[in-house]
């Protein structure tokens, strides 16, 4: 299917003058025929035939904001989309188009909670009309929005659950494949959004895992959820890009909103994670310990401030070790006697 724009219907003030002024004009027709009557009669009939179907013509007209369209059809056929804004008059038979009107999505523009408090609050502040008119409407936004899909619980490639969310911000590039090619193309790309983000993030730990392999190269690297959320993103993106082409819409950008390890699983993982941060921790401990005693070694040999055997060295080290090392501050102790 390929989009039409139709840029020579912007005449609708010019027709909703013409189209009054023959309404006024039959009005006054079956006014002086009736006065004048006689042959006049069969006048007046057609003045009143036409009062009696002269409101067809207004149907019509078309008026459109920025950044809205109308997908017209005549009997079935496409015949054209009215993109830009104006005043538009087109036949009167043509209907628009929109089988994503009524849906409502966890997005900017077309929020719907799906509880009787909306239509309570609209009816409150005196807005009831406008929002059956708004949920009525065939237009099309072309506007950039926001897709927030409810977060998923997916295994990453380690196999480990955990949850995501995404925000997708995206538009309507064709109006004519967005209409024609999918049945409703925002359940559409709703759809093929929880799909992407489960085909991308079973690819990726949830943290840098050794021996895993992200890009399909066959080489392992350090790529994860956590530490890589741009290229995750990106890939998401993507992926949803190729999926809803055909759909006419694009995908502006896309990205990671919430990540967590499963609430199941959370409590393991933070043992573990405070776990490898206290390993690590006393890594670096040691090997400064371990610095800082080669240091004491070499400045007194250089010094000759003490001579000492290799047994009183291996209990200097010993000494030095559990006081850098140690949770607690040296208690010492004080030997008045010989050293020997």
């Amino acid at each position: 299917m390929t989009e039409k724009i139709l840029t020579n219907r912007k005449n609708g003030m010019g027709m909703l003058f013409l189209l009054l002024l023959l309404y006024l004009g039959a009005l006054a027709l079956v006014i002086l025929c009736s006065w004048l009557g006689g042959w006049f009669y069969p006048l007046m009939v057609l003045g009143i035939l036409y009062l009696c179907v002269g409101w067809i013509p207004f149907l019509g007209f078309k008026v459109l904001k920025p950044q809205e369209a109308l997908v017209l059809t005549l009997f079935g056929k496409y015949v054209g989309t009215l993109k830009e804004e104006g005043f538009y008059y087109v036949n009167p038979f043509c209907v628009a188009v929109n089988p994503a009107a009524k849906t409502k999505l966890n997005q900017s523009g077309d929020v719907d909670g799906g509880s009787n408090n909306a239509a309570l609050n609209a009816l409150l502040t005196g807005q009831g009309a406008g929002v059956q008119a708004e949920s009525a409407s065939k237009k099309i936004s072309l506007k950039a929005m926001t897709l927030s899909n409810s977060r998923q619980k997916i295994n990453d490639c380690l196999g480990n659950p955990v949850e995501i969310g995404i925000a997708v911000i995206w538009r309507v590039v064709d109006t004519a494949k967005a209409v024609f090619n999918v049945d409703n193309y925002k359940e559409y790309l709703s759809l093929q959004c929880d799909s992407a983000v489960r085909n991308i993030v079973r690819i990726y730990p949830y943290d840098v895992a050794p021996g895993v392999d992200t890009t399909g190269d066959g080489v392992a690297d350090e790529g994860s959820l956590r530490g890589s959320s741009e290229l995750v993103a990106q890939r998401i993106r993507d992926e949803i890009q190729q999926k809803v082409g055909e759909a006419g819409i694009e995908i502006i950008e896309a990205r990671i909103t919430y990540l967590a390890y499963a609430p199941e699983i959370a409590a393991v993982m933070l043992q573990r994670q405070q776990a490898s941060a206290i390993i690590d921790a006393r890594k670096m401990i040691v090997d400064g310990a371990v610095g800082m005693v080669e240091m004491a070694l070499e400045r007194l040999n250089e010094n000759g401030v003490v001579q000492l055997d290799e047994e009183r060295k291996a209990a200097m080290v010993s000494n030095l070790l559990v006081v850098l090392c140690g949770n607690r501050d040296a208690q010492p102790v004080v030997n008045s006697g010989s050293l020997y």
